[in-house]
């Protein structure tokens, strides 16, 4: 989308938008119809369609009272008004952008989806599962050539993959879900001591092999062997040379460092807790046999965060395993500033520990580092808060739009500023994208966003929608996903809430029940569970608050207030919140206060004005 020949930044949901107004252009498009092409299967509301329109309408400079694009046809839908010229199609323009690079020809400026190049995973001729790990050991090399080089915008090997899984791996419908045009094919094998690797690069949409390249040798020289392939790529395209320095940290020279680094990142991305100690273990083997391999330290935090992640819904989680993870992503980082995933992994970590300006200065160096990545600016939204969140995020959903969390990231903010409308619109959104995700098996579906629909939605009054929701987040938290126990307990405390709320207390208390299976210490359940038998002794929450109070005072000071208003003293737990708000870290401290169901009591409450004011500026 081009304003005077520059891009203008849009969502992929705006565009699609703007597409399908587009290919029924001067026809009425339906509200039906337009809900239905954007959000398939999903139960969105009309709002989302009208915060979409107008969001367009604001990156097409156009005025609803006097439009020029879009118009709106009451109670009916819209109509794209503009005259439109349909050019001929890019592909034979495409096909004479991928010809001058063919055999040293003479290479011109391309458009941005010409350039982008997909590396797939490497097809194991030999069969030997002792090679296995070679599959996405060498794609993962390649694709570092080949963004050393310069000249391709080179796609991140995760989306590549998953991609390739729910797609089969039919190669058009890969480049074309990941708008690349081009593709590196390739396969090795692996006899005794030796190594033969073959690659081309392909055009996607013709199948032409633009580019081979085939290298042999022994086993021990794999990183020189991997090297050449990108070189003879460069050399048939008429692209120059690798560069000669290359990265201490990022790179090694041990091939036992290079396998056992590649094995952990395989465990690792499959983001499966039984997965996480065997991926610390390849991790620090990989340390062990090179203890300046800044990627493989970088691996080692991220496995040890990922393991420390699976106990921070407990009241004092393991603090040992994040603080080790912060050491050696500092570690990373000292080998190699110019890492970018280290900066961004140590961001996360940062976070975590609630050294939030810390973490936001390590993420924005991540980004200026490797703008285009999806995962530093994901991480950016995360270490940020208010409207650099809400940029971070959006800019993370249009280099990937099927990355639900950055909807949970965005909606966190606006409930903080109590805008539960917008909150309730952009988890619509999201929940769609997480259900397609599960759906298909991608690698990085999220959990979460309908637990936190449902808390909106009982925030609201609607304790029937509010029930549907959670039920569906707790049917979706698979224990051994991470974060899936912490988000089955959730659903089953708002499940409690909501049918508190509906005063079906039977019910309430075997959802408390079934959420202190999970977490028996959690103590905004034990509230719960108190309150729904019409008890007045609160020891188990006043037992949980003395182990919070040291490991956790953000939660600990919702806790109290929830406490304080269970009896009766609506002024001390405001007063609570204030000042655990007033000296709260930088970031998204208390962002659950305005739909914490045991807080609904003070809605009502002047003195409570103060804290959501307090709130809501920390969220500007």
């Amino acid at each position: 989308m081009l304003r005077d020949d520059r891009a203008v930044d849009v969502t992929p949901k705006l565009l699609d938008l703007l597409f399908h107004l587009l290919d029924h252009a001067g026809d009425l498009v339906t509200k039906e119809a337009l809900l239905d092409a954007l959000w398939p299967g999903a139960n969105v509301t009309e709002n989302a369609l009208a915060q979409a329109v107008s969001e367009l309408r604001q990156a097409l400079g156009d005025d609803a009272a006097a439009p020029r694009f879009i118009k709106t046809v009451a109670r009916r839908g819209y109509r794209f008004i503009a005259p439109v010229e349909q050019l001929e199609s890019g592909r034979a323009a495409a096909q004479g952008a991928a010809e001058p690079g063919r055999r040293g020809g003479r290479h011109r400026e391309d458009s941005e989806g010409d350039r982008a190049i997909a590396v797939m995973d490497f097809a194991n001729v030999s069969g030997d599962a002792d090679a296995a790990w070679l599959s996405a050991g060498i794609a993962e090399t390649v694709t570092s050539d080949l963004r050393a080089l310069g000249h391709f915008r080179v796609v991140d090997r995760w989306r590549v993959v998953e991609v390739a899984r729910r797609t089969d791996g039919s190669l058009e419908q890969v480049a074309a879900d990941l708008h690349a045009r081009l593709a590196v094919v390739g396969s090795f094998q692996r006899t005794r001591d030796r190594i033969r690797i073959t690659a081309r690069v392909v055009d996607a949409l013709s199948g032409e092999a633009l580019a081979d390249a085939k290298v042999d040798g022994p086993m021990d020289g794999i990183f020189a062997l991997q090297d050449q392939v990108v070189a003879q790529f460069a050399s048939e395209l008429g692209l120059g040379r690798l560069p000669q320095e290359r990265s201490v940290g990022r790179d090694t020279a041990s091939l036992e460092a290079y396998r056992a680094f590649s094995e952990g990142w395989l465990r690792l991305e499959s983001l499966d807790i039984r997965e996480m100690p065997g991926a610390i273990a390849d991790f620090e083997r990989a340390v062990a046999a090179d203890s300046r391999y800044a990627l493989a330290l970088t691996g080692l935090a991220s496995a040890e965060f990922a393991h420390y992640e699976t106990t921070r819904a407990e009241n004092a989680p393991a603090q040992d395993l994040l603080d080790r993870a912060i050491r050696h992503g500092r570690r990373a980082v000292e080998l190699d500033d110019s890492l970018a995933e280290a900066h961004a992994t140590l961001a996360l970590l940062l976070v975590s520990a609630w050294r939030t300006t810390e973490a936001t200065e390590a993420a924005r160096r991540a980004v200026a580092l490797e703008p285009s990545n999806w995962r530093h600016l994901f991480r950016l939204g995360h270490a940020t808060w208010g409207d650099e969140r809400l940029r971070a995020a959006a800019n993370t959903s249009s280099l990937y739009p099927d990355f639900a969390f950055a909807h949970f990231q965005m909606a966190m903010v606006h409930v903080a500023r109590r805008d539960l409308a917008q909150a309730e619109t952009v988890l619509r959104q999201g929940a769609a994208v997480q259900d397609r995700q599960i759906g298909r098996g991608g690698r990085y579906p999220a959990l979460g966003l309908h637990w936190l629909l449902g808390l909106v939605r009982l925030a609201q009054g609607d304790v029937d929608e509010a029930l549907g929701e959670l039920d569906r987040e707790h049917r979706l938290a698979e224990p051994h996903r991470l974060y899936g126990r912490e988000y089955a307990m959730h659903a089953m405390h708002g499940r409690g809430a909501a049918l508190l709320r509906a005063e079906r207390t039977s019910e309430a208390i075997a959802s408390f029940e079934r959420a202190l299976e999970l977490y028996p210490d959690h103590a905004p359940t034990h509230l719960g569970l108190a309150i729904a038998r019409g008890a007045s002794d609160f020891a188990p929450v006043e037992r949980a608050l003395t182990t919070l109070t040291r490991t956790k005072p953000i939660e600990s000071a919702i806790v109290q207030a929830q406490l304080l208003t269970a009896k009766g003293d609506p002024e001390a737990a405001a007063t609570t919140l204030s000042g655990a708000l007033a000296t709260a870290p930088a970031g998204f401290a208390g962002w659950t206060i305005p739909v914490e169901p045991f807080l609904n009591q003070l809605a009502t409450s002047q003195s409570f004005t103060p804290v959501l004011r307090l709130l809501a500026d920390r969220a500007a």
